[in-house]
C-alpha cells in the first residue's frame, strides 16, 4: 500500500481526470485500487503493480507541472509507456516539441519509440521507419518536414506514394490524373491540414513549395534542399525503392514509412522496402526505426486488433 501525497490541488484534479477518469484507467491497466482524499491517493495492490502505479502518477503529475495538457490518447500513451518500459522518462518525451500546429497544439513523441524516431531523423539524412497502423509514423515524419521548412532548412516539401491499384484500376477512375490518383495520397492531405491553416497549405501547394505526388513522379530527378516523405512503401517494388533512395542530392532529408505485413502488390513482385530492410541496415547515414503494436498511439482496439492479426498469422 503507497501513500501519495500532492501539493496542487489544482493539478492534482487534471491528475484524477473528470469523475476520476484517469485514475480508473490506471486502476485498469496496473491491477491496482486507488482511493482518494482531497489532494492525497492510496494506491492498493501488488507491490510491483503498486510501484508501476507510482511511477506513473508522479510522472504524470510533473508534467502538469510544466503546463503539459493531457488529452485521452496522452493518458493512454503514457500508461502504455511506463507499462511497456518502467526505465521511461515521460518528461524527455512529452516535452519534446517537434512542431505546432494552426490550433497552436505541440506535436510530440508519445512513447520512447517516436522518441528514438525523432532523434534519428536529426541525426541522419535518410530514416526508413517499420511498424503496424497507428504508431505515428507519416504523422510525426511530417510534424518534422513542417519544423524543417519553418525553420529554413529546407525549401521544399515532397510527400509521394506509390500508387498502388489495391482491387481498382486507375483507368476505370472518373477525371483527370490528378484526380484519379488522388485518393492515394488523401492521407498525406490530411495530415498537412491538419498542421496548417488550409488557404496557406494550398498556396503552398500551388506555389509547388509543398508537392504531393505519386512515387512516379520522382523519377529522373534531384531533390536538393528538400524534406522527402516516402508514405506506404511496402508497396513500392525493388526498382521504384531504388529509385527513390538515389533521388536525394544535397541538403536534403528522406524519411520512408512503411509495414512490412501490409503488402498490396501483384503477386510475384518483391516489397521494395522488405528488400531495402536486408541490404541497407550497415550504410551510414541510414537509420532504421522498428515500431510495434505496443507502440500504436490510436484508439486501444487498434492494438488489439493488430495483436489478433498477428496471433492469427502465426498459426498460420
Amino acid at each position: 500500500m503507497k501513500n501519495i501525497t500532492f501539493k496542487n490541488l489544482d493539478l492534482t484534479r487534471e491528475l484524477f481526470g473528470h469523475h476520476n477518469h484517469n485514475l480508473d484507467k490506471i486502476c485498469q491497466a496496473f491491477k491496482v485500487e486507488i482511493h482518494t482524499r482531497g489532494n492525497a491517493i492510496l494506491v492498493d495492490g501488488n507491490p510491483q503493480d503498486i510501484n508501476l502505479a507510482e511511477k506513473l502518477i508522479n510522472q504524470i503529475y510533473q508534467l502538469l507541472e510544466d503546463n503539459f495538457t493531457f488529452e485521452e490518447a496522452d493518458i493512454d500513451a503514457a500508461i502504455n509507456t511506463i507499462k511497456n518500459n518502467n526505465n521511461s522518462h515521460l518528461k524527455k518525451i512529452f516535452l519534446t516539441t517537434v512542431f505546432k500546429t494552426i490550433k497552436n497544439k505541440a506535436i510530440t513523441p508519445r512513447n520512447p519509440s517516436q522518441q528514438k524516431y525523432v532523434e534519428a531523423v536529426n541525426k541522419n539524412d535518410i530514416v526508413i521507419s517499420i511498424g503496424p497502423a497507428g504508431t505515428g509514423k507519416t504523422y510525426l515524419a511530417m510534424a518534422m518536414a513542417m519544423a524543417a521548412f519553418s525553420k529554413g532548412r529546407v525549401k521544399k516539401i515532397i510527400l509521394t506514394r506509390p500508387a498502388v491499384e489495391a482491387g481498382e484500376a486507375l483507368g476505370f477512375l472518373p477525371g483527370d490524373m490528378a484526380q484519379k490518383i488522388n485518393p492515394y495520397l488523401r492521407p498525406l492531405y490530411d495530415a498537412l491540414y491538419d498542421m496548417m491553416e488550409f488557404e496557406k497549405a494550398k498556396a503552398l501547394i500551388e506555389q509547388d513549395t509543398i508537392e504531393i505526388a505519386p512515387l512516379a513522379f520522382m523519377r529522373g530527378r534531384t531533390l536538393n534542399n528538400a524534406f522527402i516523405i516516402l508514405d506506404e512503401a511496402q508497396n513500392t517494388t525493388s526498382e521504384q525503392m531504388k529509385m527513390f533512395l538515389t533521388r536525394i542530392g544535397y541538403g536534403s532529408k528522406a524519411i520512408v514509412t512503411g509495414d512490412i505485413t501490409q503488402v498490396d502488390l501483384p503477386s510475384g513482385k518483391k516489397s521494395g522496402l522488405i528488400e531495402a530492410k536486408k541490404i541497407l541496415t550497415d550504410i551510414k547515414g541510414i537509420e532504421f526505426i522498428y515500431f510495434s503494436k505496443d507502440d500504436v498511439v490510436r484508439h486501444k482496439l487498434v492494438s488489439n486488433i493488430i495483436d489478433a492479426y498477428e496471433k492469427k498469422q502465426k498459426r498460420k
